[in-house]
């Protein structure tokens, strides 16, 4: 019976992660930044220092999650169709070249909402349950 049970809470936990690491992405910025919405491939271009601002909107300074974390991941595979040895790989042929410089990268979700609350020109990723007063959702990263 005790063996049952030890199967049964892996099986419950195993669920609650996996739906955890699968969790919606939201794409944020400062709540005075004044675009309300913005389509993925822009955010996209501000976030591979393809272009500084989105339609309708001031300059932006995009902030990543710490290198490693799944969520630096998930974004950038959703989003740009790249994994962490491409991006790398691509950072490092705009570096060489001079021709840009990678985002900011700083700890989890707490980190990145709070430096973008108290920039108007920053912008971010987070899971969607770390949004909070002081930053807006401009999209939610695809599945």
């Amino acid at each position: 019976m005790k063996v049952l049970r030890n199967k049964y809470a892996l099986l419950v936990v195993g669920f609650c992660l996996s739906g955890w690491a699968s969790a919606d992405l939201a794409v944020i910025v400062n709540s005075g930044y004044p675009v309300s919405s913005a389509d993925n491939d822009a955010i996209a271009k501000v976030f591979l220092s393809k272009a500084n601002a989105l339609s309708g909107g001031g300059t932006l300074i995009p902030v990543d999650q710490s290198d490693g974390s799944a969520v630096r991941k998930d974004f950038y595979s959703k989003l740009a169709n790249k994994n962490p040895a491409q991006m790398n790989a691509y950072w490092s042929k705009l570096i060489f070249t001079g021709q840009g410089q990678p985002p900011k990268a700083v700890g989890g979700d707490a980190d990145v909402v709070n430096l973008v609350a108290n920039n108007p020109n920053m912008i971010g990723y987070v899971h969607s349950s770390a949004v909070h007063k002081g930053v807006k959702v401009i999209a939610k990263v695809p599945e």
